[in-house]
């Protein structure tokens, strides 16, 4: 088999119709460690999987996170919600990363708030052994389970910053989604129910009794469902705000608990 040049792997990509070629070119090349897995990742990028699942890492936060084939990929919209915590709550020290994926948002909460006591959980084993290895260096804890039914009950009343990356994507809108998220994502970490706040309204509803007070809770959502995403949290007894970054066109709903 004869040995892919940079100029033949950005010619492979570019003809697969991958955008920024060039820039996935340096990527590929930089992780590969032998000819044959270069040819195998190029191949599997043309064929469509995500990025970050062939790299087997995604950039989060300034992190280098771990993304297993399968798993979620963590977007960088999300680095607004980091974001959105750590102004809120600079120095917590118990941190939960619900639909934790691959554990990216509770690792660069630790990462950045030094030492916290981590859990994440995730309904999906496979995203749960994905986290384990994310947060380990953090002393971060991985359950596998429904929302809040994993986490020690010894959690209730403290948590100081409840992450929530909950599903968001209408039932009927998942078949619109970019063929990387649809075919490759599991759909229980993208489809959020008819109007995409099934999820969303389960967290809300059990949040206060796991928050310490002060404590908040964080939810991305989309611009459409930001006002009743608002009007769920208060409903459930929070303190409600929106945060908005145009830029990333990121939509965060927090509720604290007064």
């Amino acid at each position: 088999m004869p040995l892919l040049t940079p100029s033949a792997v950005v010619a492979a990509l570019r003809a697969a119709g991958c955008v920024f070629a060039e820039d996935e070119a340096e990527l590929i090349l930089g992780t590969a460690r032998t000819p044959d897995e270069l040819t195998a990742m190029v191949d599997r990028r043309a064929a469509g999987q995500p990025l970050e699942h062939v790299l087997g890492w995604a950039r989060f936060h300034g992190l280098r996170i771990t993304v297993e084939p399968g798993v979620f990929v963590p977007r960088r919209r999300t680095e607004f919600l980091v974001d959105q915590a750590l102004a809120r709550s600079p120095g917590a020290r118990v941190v939960v990363d619900l639909c934790c994926g691959s554990g990216a948002v509770g690792a660069a909460l630790a990462a950045a708030l030094g030492p916290v006591e981590l859990h994440a959980a995730d309904v999906d084993p496979a995203a749960v052994r994905c986290a384990r290895r994310n947060i380990a260096a953090y002393g971060g804890h991985a359950h596998a389970g429904d929302l809040f039914e994993p986490l020690p009950r010894t959690l209730r009343g403290r948590v100081d910053i409840l992450a929530a990356n909950v599903p968001y994507v209408p039932s009927g809108e998942v078949g619109l989604l970019p063929a990387e998220a649809r075919d490759h994502e599991p759909l229980l970490a993208l489809d959020g129910g008819v109007d995409g706040l099934d999820v969303l309204r389960r967290v809300a509803g059990a949040a206060p009794g796991w928050l310490a007070p002060g404590g908040c809770l964080l939810v991305e959502t989309s611009q459409q469902q930001a006002r009743p995403a608002v009007e769920t949290l208060a409903r459930a007894g929070l303190t409600t705000a929106l945060a908005v970054c145009e830029e990333l066109y990121a939509h965060v709903v927090i509720g604290v608990r007064e």
